[in-house]
């Protein structure tokens, strides 16, 4: 276990506040769900007490944390190849490929970017998930923010909560857009199939906005900007509007396309995926505070359905 020792006095602008609530605020470095989480382990001590995290706390009462912190021990390293756009002694920038799942779950122990990441930096089995902040779905390609520390990690989850974290992605969809626009509707698990996501009323809110960047005879390529990160949110809203993305086996309808070319035909029979590729992500680097903006080309089989489609349609 990682050892994390924390002291500080309440201060009196702090007095009468929940324990977790001053607790967040003595060290914002973590999160205060993160302190629950100390709190009701015993790893917080005031002025020698176990508390709860709605016990009040008063001014000048001592705070000791002793915590341990949560590591990765339960996966093991694996040599797999990473395509690391950017990294320092904060950040990893990851170019996922598709096909990589994120992390271990169930039916899935091994090769996944949590073990890659395990091997490339041994130093992420003391950060939860190897510092993973945020998900592509296993056959959606893209940029990965990874975090090497658990003040990083922490920072970086806040900011994605606080919507500072802006992510781009380019996708190309069946049938014709005219013009952009936005989405908004609530998703949450399917009545029915529990695996998947749906657009459903008793759903958390859901904002996803797209704009239009070339549009075909039978597609439309798109740009698509995530204003929440809901479960399969771009596939799931994308469907919801219905113009699933191309290679989507799971929300995509799958219509038999008429009037196109053989050599369209042909690469959408092979597109097993879906044509989705997270390609921008920009935000404030948590230590610097520095504009930081990566970007990652789409995969070869994008390009050439794209290409593909620019023929067709001529």
């Amino acid at each position: 276990m990682s050892k994390i020792i924390l002291k500080n006095i309440v201060p009196a602008e702090l007095a009468e506040k929940r324990l977790d609530q001053a607790l967040n605020q003595l060290f914002p470095e973590y999160s205060r769900e993160r302190f629950k989480q100390w709190i009701k382990a015993g790893f917080v001590l005031v002025d020698g007490k176990i508390m709860r995290p709605r016990d009040k706390v008063f001014a000048n009462q001592e705070i000791i944390i002793k915590a341990e912190a949560e590591v990765e021990t339960a996966s093991e390293p694996q040599l797999i190849p990473l395509d690391v756009i950017y990294s320092d002694q904060d950040i990893i920038i990851i170019n996922k490929p598709i096909g990589l799942v994120m992390h271990p779950g169930a039916g899935c122990k091994k090769n996944t970017l949590l073990n890659a990441l395990l091997y490339h930096y041994p130093e992420l089995a003391k950060v939860p998930r190897a510092g993973i902040v945020h998900r592509l779905d296993k056959d959606t390609s893209g940029l990965i923010v990874v975090a090497r520390n658990l003040t990083t990690q922490t920072a970086l989850i806040k900011a994605m909560q606080k919507r500072e974290i802006k992510r781009e992605y380019v996708a190309i969809v069946t049938g014709t857009l005219t013009a952009g626009g936005k989405i908004s509707a609530p998703i949450g698990r399917h009545k029915t199939k529990r695996t998947l996501m749906a657009v459903t009323e008793t759903g958390k809110p859901a904002v996803t906005h797209y704009r239009v960047l070339e549009r075909f005879l039978t597609h439309t390529y798109l740009k698509v900007m995530l204003e929440t990160g809901r479960t399969h949110q771009i596939r799931v809203h994308l469907a919801h509007l219905h113009h699933p993305i191309v290679g989507d086996q799971v929300y995509g309808k799958n219509k038999l396309l008429k009037n196109i070319s053989q050599e369209l035909a042909a690469e959408l029979a092979q597109f097993k995926h879906q044509a989705l590729h997270a390609y921008r992500l920009s935000f404030a680097h948590p230590s610097t505070h520095k504009n930081l903006e990566f970007s990652a080309p789409m995969p070869e089989d994008m390009q050439n359905l794209l290409k593909t489609l620019r023929e067709s349609s001529s």
